[in-house]
């Protein structure tokens, strides 16, 4: 066993909901586990290695919950059609590759993805545990199911009935997917349509999720409208996407089925903030409708008690694969009203709970993986911080340590933007 101990760090603690200041932390390096953490001194005479991070900040590293590594994060448009998905097999596992660095290099250093075109995250995730590939640990969920014509049917298994639902999704779980993603309802970004579309049954809703939960998977449920979202929640999902439109007859049944959101609110800001002239003015005036509105309920969700785990829909139009998580977090504390804490908590524990991984992923403790951020400045003061400068660790070894470009002109025009809704 080859074991380094890092002292002098300032650890977040969640059950705390703060960093605590004098703590260590040991990795065993063969393991990439964490074996021991907590206060200045340690209960192991000696180790291999000590780093002395001089009272720098460490928490988790960042989980998100909804990405989408095969498209082209800022992409064109053709005749009013979106060109986001690219057309080929080759194109799309460049994207993942390049996209999957991209994130860890930001400090993400586990993801869900909701939807890859070719089911070619399963094949990311076969090259990536052979070492073939740097980037985030990943769950994977191959292609979304829609009905025909549905939401992002371009890039979708499309499925009408209960019969052609349950062959799909086993075929799916066959092709060895960890997860389930079902358009339940319609979108921002295909015409013709509304986030109050409702597109598939209940019943038809509820057969994805019995087979993915009966073969020990976990099923997620894009829906954006309030009766789309009622009926997910009903149907069993383990965690809704987007979610724009919460009521009070909505948390009450999330409580009773203990639902998790993935609010994926700069997909929503990112189109607001630079989509003018760029995407179309029908995808926009959706945007427009519904983005205050998906803010308030984020806002209402998390202070009645609903888990919020982060995720930001990378992929989609100016919302990649960088610093879009840490912004992410920062949208949750101005605009949902969340605590620093809270939006930590969204894009760790939380995230690790919702893809069924919280006994080794999400917090720094003994028996996790150590996977985790190390920052010069208290997230806790300014959550932008998470955005700043950083040290990236996974499985215990640095892999990244990078300057984030994060000049105060660039953040003053972000800050002014969102202020004005």
């Amino acid at each position: 066993m080859t074991t380094t101990n890092y002292v002098n760090a300032a650890i977040y603690n969640h059950n705390q909901q703060k960093f605590i200041f004098n703590q260590h932390m040991i990795v065993d390096e063969n393991t990439g586990k964490i074996i021991e953490a907590g206060n200045g001194r340690t209960t192991r005479q000696v180790c291999d290695d000590v780093v002395d991070l001089n009272g720098r900040f460490v928490m988790p590293g960042i989980m998100n919950a909804h990405t989408h590594i095969t498209d082209m994060p800022t992409y064109w448009w053709h005749n009013g059609e979106e060109k986001r998905h690219p057309d080929s097999r080759e194109v799309c596992t460049m994207f993942a590759i390049r996209n999957m660095q991209d994130a860890l290099s930001h400090g993400i250093t586990y993801m869900r993805n909701v939807g890859a075109e070719f089911d070619i995250d399963v094949e990311i995730k076969k090259m990536q545990e052979k070492g073939w590939i740097k980037g985030p640990k990943i769950m994977t969920s191959g292609r979304a199911f829609s009905i025909t014509g549905g939401h992002d049917s371009e890039s979708t298994y499309e499925v009408d009935g209960i019969d052609e639902v349950r062959k799909g999704v086993r075929q799916a779980l066959k092709n060895g997917v960890d997860n389930i993603k079902m358009m339940v309802t319609g979108g921002v970004l295909k015409n013709g349509e509304t986030p109050d579309d409702i597109q598939f049954t209940l019943e038809e809703a509820r057969t994805a999720v019995s087979e993915a939960h009966h073969k020990g998977k976990t099923a997620a449920a894009h829906a954006q409208g309030n009766a789309g979202i009622k009926e997910a929640v009903a149907a069993g999902f383990d965690t809704i996407e987007h979610a724009f439109d919460i009521d009070d007859e909505a948390i009450t049944m999330m409580k009773e089925h203990g639902t998790i959101i993935v609010p994926t609110m700069n997909a929503m800001f990112a189109i607001y903030k630079y989509g003018r002239g760029v995407v179309p003015d029908w995808a926009r005036e959706k945007v427009i409708l519904n983005i205050k509105k998906h803010f308030m309920s984020i806002a209402k969700a998390a202070k009645a008690g609903i888990p919020i785990a982060m995720g930001t829909d990378a992929g989609t139009p100016f919302n990649g694969f960088q610093n879009e998580s840490a912004y992410e977090m920062q949208l949750y504390v101005e605009k949902a009203a969340m605590t620093p804490a809270q939006a930590i908590d969204a894009a760790t524990i939380n995230c690790a709970k919702a893809m069924h991984i919280d006994q080794e992923y999400g917090q720094i403790a003994a028996g996790n993986y150590a996977d985790f951020l190390v920052m010069n400045e208290n997230p806790i003061d300014d959550i932008s911080v998470v955005g700043h400068d950083k040290d990236v660790y996974q499985n215990g070894k640095r892999v990244h340590a990078q300057e984030v470009v994060n000049e105060l002109k660039a953040t003053q025009k972000i800050k002014k933007i969102s202020a004005a809704i």
